[in-house]
C-alpha cells in the first residue's frame, strides 16, 4: 500500500523524534493535518520535542493513550530522498535513527515561527569616543566579514552589554536593520564568463558540465597535480548544475580554506554561496538551512555536516581534498562525509566529484575498477610549473644539539628571503614540544585523564592534552617527584621550530599556523589572508598549511621531519605520509616562480620517500594496492572497529572477552575478529579503552551480523561500545 502525502487531522502518525529512543513513536495528527515529512513538535513525557512525520502510525498501541502532535513547524517539509538518505546512512553505520536525525536538524530555532528580526552590522562611521566595550563590538564585526548578529549573540560574543551596542547604533558604527528572519541568498548568475582555461582544463571542465546536466547519478574523480586548477574545473559544473536549476554543494575539509573560495566563487557567479560551517553565525546557521529547503540558497559552501542539509533538489556534491582525514567524524556519529556524499547522490540522482591531488587509495582503487569516472589534470595553472623535490640526509648534516633545522636546509631558506620571496617550514606536531620530561626523576609529565602525555603550548603558557583537551600551568616542579625546575622539553612542535627559526633568521616576520593558536576560525582565515598578501617572510605550519592554500610568494618548502608519519602500524601510514608530503611541497612555486621542496629525512632510501621525490604516483597507488590486495585490507576487503570503554579497566576487558568469545554470527560470515586488546591509548577522559577488529572479505553484509553479535550481550549501564564501519584510524 502506497504511504500517503497527507494526513487530516486526528490520523494516527509515526514520528521519529531526536531523542535517544528505539523506534518511531505513534501520534495524532494535530489540527490542520500534517504532510509526511513535515517537521512537528509533539509531547514526550512532561516535554515538548522535536520530530519528522515518518510515515503512518503503527497501531500498536491503545489508540486511547495515543498523545496528539501539537503544532506543525513553519519548515518545508523533509523531502523523501532525505528521510532514505538518514534511513541508509543509520544502517550503513550502524546508528540510532534518532542520532541520525539530529545531524539533519541542528538548527537554532527552528520551532520559532517565521517572523521579522533585527539585525546589526557594521556601520560607515566612527564613534565620536572610543572604550573598551565598544572596541570589542567593532572587532567582532569586523572579525566576521559584515555577516548579521541579533542583539543577544552579538553581545555574547563581544562580552558586552546589550546597551553598548545600542550606543553604537546609535553612532552609525553599527547598523540596526529589521529583516525577514530568514531571507533568501542573492541569486548567483551561472552565465557569467569563467577563467581562461587550458585545454586539458576545458576538456575536464566539459565533461562534468555534461555529467551535471544529464541529471543522472554518477561520480568522478578529478585528479590533478597542486596547483592545476581543480577549482576552476568543478566550478564549472556548479555553473552547469545552477544553469539546470538544481543545488549544488561543495565541501571543504577546513573553515580556513572558505575565505578564498567564496572570493573565487564570488567572482565566477557574482555573489557568494551560503556558508554552513562553525565558523558562522547562528543567525546565518538558521538562515541557510531554512532557505536550502525553500529553494533559497543555490549553492553552498560548508564543513561534512552540511551533508545532512534538507535540500530542495542537490544536483552536484564536490568533495574537495576527498583524502583529507577530517572528513570522517571520529566521535558521536561516525561516518565518513566522502562515502556519504557518494551515497546522498546516488538517491537523489545527483553528480559527485571527488577533488585531489593525492586521493585515497578508496577512490583510486573505485576509478581502477571502473566505478567512477577518472579526470586527470597534469599540468599547474598558467605559468605555474610542479616544484622540484628533493631530500636532505640528515645522517650527513652537521646539526648542533637540541636544532632541527639543517644548515642546507637554513642557507635554502636564507636565499629565497635575499630574493624576496617566503619559505616554509613544515613540522606536523602542534605545540612547542611533544613530551616534557623530569631530569630528576625520569618521568614524563602525563594527563591525569587519559594515558597520554601533556603538551607544553608555550605560546599559551600551558600544558595540554590532544586527546580530552585538559588544560593546566605550565609547573615549575615535577608532579612526579616534586623537583623544582628541573623539567625539560623533549623534541619539537611548531612553537619550538618558530623560536629556532627566529634565533637563524632575526630579520624575518614569522607567522605560525596551527589550529590551536587562533581563538576562532575567522582569525585563522584572516592571518592566511595576510600570509597569502605577503604579511610573512617565513611560515611555521602545521598540517593546516596543507590543505589547497595558494600562497603566491612562497617558493621553498622545508619538511623538518618527512619520517614522522611512517612510525606504528597503522595500515594508512604509507598513504598518509604521500598524500601529506606530496600535499605540502606542492604549496611552492604556485605562480610564476618555479619551486622547491626539501624533505629531511633519516631514511631517504625508504620506498615512501623515493615515491614522494619521483613523483611517480601511479606506481605509488599500485604497490600500495597489491599489499592491501594480498593481505585482504581496505579497499580490497572490509573492516570494523569495536571500542569497549568503562571506568573499570576489568569491566571493559571482560565485556571484550565476552564478545570475542560469542562471535558465532560474523564466523558464519568467514569473518576474523581479533582481540580484545588495550587501545593504543587505553585510557581517555578517566574510562579504560578495548578494542577489537573485525575483518572480513569484500562484499561480507557485515552490518547485520555486527548488530546480531554486539545485541546478543547484556551490557552494563556504565560501559559504552561503538562500532566504527570503516574506521580510519586505529587510537
Amino acid at each position: 500500500m502506497d504511504t500517503p502525502d497527507f494526513f487530516p487531522a486526528g490520523t494516527l502518525i509515526g514520528v521519529l523524534t531526536t531523542q535517544p529512543l528505539d523506534r518511531v513513536l505513534d501520534y495524532k495528527a494535530p489540527e490542520g493535518g500534517c504532510w509526511l515529512g513535515a517537521f512537528i513538535e509533539v509531547p514526550l513525557g512532561p516535554r515538548k520535542v522535536l520530530g519528522v512525520v515518518w510515515g503512518p502510525g503503527r497501531g500498536d498501541w491503545d489508540i486511547a493513550k495515543v498523545r496528539a502532535a501539537i503544532r506543525v513547524l513553519e519548515a518545508a517539509p523533509m523531502r523523501a530522498e532525505l528521510r532514505a538518505f538518514i534511513e541508509k546512512a543509520a544502517t550503513y553505520t550502524l546508528t540510532s535513527l534518532p542520532a541520525m536525525l539530529r545531524l539533519a536538524t541542528r538548527v537554532p530555532g527552528l520551532s520559532n515561527p517565521v517572523s521579522m528580526q533585527k539585525v546589526y552590522r557594521l556601520g560607515d562611521r566612527t564613534p565620536d569616543r572610543m572604550t573598551a566595550p565598544r572596541e570589542k563590538v567593532l572587532a567582532v564585526l569586523e572579525e566576521y566579514g559584515g555577516l548579521s548578529f541579533t542583539l543577544s549573540e552579538l553581545a555574547e560574543h563581544a562580552g558586552v552589554t546589550s546597551s553598548v551596542i545600542k550606543g553604537l547604533v546609535k553612532q552609525g558604527a553599527v547598523r540596526e536593520e529589521d529583516t525577514p528572519r530568514d531571507a533568501a541568498y542573492v541569486p548567483l548568475d551561472p552565465s557569467l564568463p569563467s577563467k581562461s582555461l587550458a585545454p586539458d582544463q576545458a576538456k575536464a571542465a566539459e565533461a562534468l558540465a555534461v555529467a551535471a546536466r544529464s541529471g543522472t547519478y554518477g561520480t568522478t574523480l578529478l585528479k590533478g597535480v597542486t596547483g592545476s586548477g581543480k577549482t576552476e574545473v568543478y566550478l564549472e559544473a556548479v555553473a552547469a548544475c545552477l544553469a539546470q536549476g538544481r543545488q549544488a554543494l561543495v565541501l571543504l575539509p577546513e573553515i580556513a580554506l572558505t575565505a578564498e573560495f567564496l572570493t573565487r566563487v564570488e567572482e565566477r557567479f557574482g555573489a557568494k554561496p551560503a556558508e554552513w560551517h562553525s565558523g558562522v553565525t547562528m543567525t546565518e546557521r538558521r538562515r541557510c538551512w531554512r532557505m536550502v529547503g525553500e529553494g533559497g540558497a543555490q549553492f553552498v559552501v560548508g564543513a561534512r555536516s552540511a551533508l545532512f542539509l534538507p535540500f530542495r533538489d542537490l544536483g552536484l556534491i564536490v568533495v574537495d581534498e576527498e583524502h583529507d582525514t577530517s572528513y570522517k567524524q571520529e566521535d558521536g556519529v561516525l561516518y565518513n562525509a566522502r562515502d556519504m556524499a557518494v551515497l546522498r547522490a546516488s538517491l537523489c540522482s545527483a553528480q559527485v566529484v571527488l577533488a585531489s591531488a593525492t586521493p585515497s587509495l578508496e577512490s583510486w582503487a573505485n576509478a581502477e575498477a571502473g566505478k567512477y569516472t577518472r579526470l586527470d589534470l597534469t599540468s599547474r595553472f598558467g605559468d605555474a610549473v610542479m616544484p622540484e623535490m628533493r631530500a636532505i640526509d640528515m645522517r650527513s648534516e652537521d646539526l648542533p644539539g637540541g636544532r632541527w633545522v639543517s644548515p642546507t636546509l637554513q642557507n635554502a631558506i636564507q636565499a629565497r628571503l635575499d630574493a624576496g620571496e617566503q619559505a616554509l617550514i613544515f613540522l606536523n606536531r602542534r605545540g612547542y614540544a611533544p613530551v616534557t620530561l623530569c631530569r630528576a626523576c625520569g618521568q614524563q609529565v602525563a594527563c591525569t585523564q587519559c594515558d597520554a602525555r601533556m603538551v607544553e603550548h608555550r605560546f599559551l603558557k600551558r600544558l595540554m592534552c590532544h586527546q580530552c583537551g585538559e588544560s593546566t600551568p605550565i609547573p615549575t616542579a615535577c608532579p612526579s617527584c616534586e623537583a623544582e625546575d628541573r623539567l625539560a622539553p623533549v623534541g619539537p612542535g611548531v612553537e619550538r621550530m618558530a623560536e629556532e627559526a627566529a634565533e637563524l633568521f632575526p630579520d624575518a616576520r614569522l607567522a605560525v599556523l596551527s589550529s590551536d593558536l587562533f581563538s576562532s576560525a575567522r582569525a585563522l582565515k584572516a592571518q592566511i589572508e595576510d600570509i597569502a598578501s605577503g604579511g610573512a617572510d617565513l611560515i611555521i605550519g602545521t598540517q593546516l598549511v596543507a590543505k589547497g592554500h595558494n600562497f603566491p610568494l612562497l617558493t621553498l618548502v622545508g619538511v623538518i621531519d618527512a619520517d614522522l608519519g611512517l612510525q606504528g602500524s597503522d595500515l594508512r601510514a604509507a598513504e598518509r605520509t604521500f598524500q601529506l608530503m606530496r600535499q605540502v611541497a606542492g604549496r611552492a612555486g604556485r605562480s610564476s616562480r618555479r619551486g622547491t621542496a626539501l624533505l629531511q629525512t633519516f631514511q631517504p632510501e625508504h620506498p615512501v620517500i623515493r615515491a614522494i621525490l619521483t613523483g611517480d604516483e601511479e606506481a605509488f597507488w599500485g604497490a600500495e594496492a597489491a599489499e592491501r590486495r594480498e593481505a585482504g585490507m581496505p579497499p580490497f576487503g572490509r573492516m570494523a572497529g569495536v571500542v569497549i570503554s568503562d571506568p573499570d579497566p576489568q569491566v571493559a576487558f571482560d565485556v571484550g572477552t565476552a564478545l570475542a568469545r560469542n562471535a558465532g554470527p560474523l564466523h558464519a560470515l568467514g569473518a576474523a575478529v581479533y582481540g580484545p586488546a588495550p587501545a593504543p591509548i587505553s585510557r581517555i577522559r578517566g574510562r579504560h579503552r578495548v578494542r577489537l577488529l573485525v575483518k572480513a572479505a569484500k562484499g561480507t553484509p557485515l552490518q547485520s551480523a555486527l548488530s546480531q553479535w554486539v545485541g546478543a550481550l547484556k551490557l552494563p549501564p556504565s560501559l559504552r561500545l561503538s562500532i566504527d564501519i570503516d574506521p580510519q584510524s586505529f587510537y
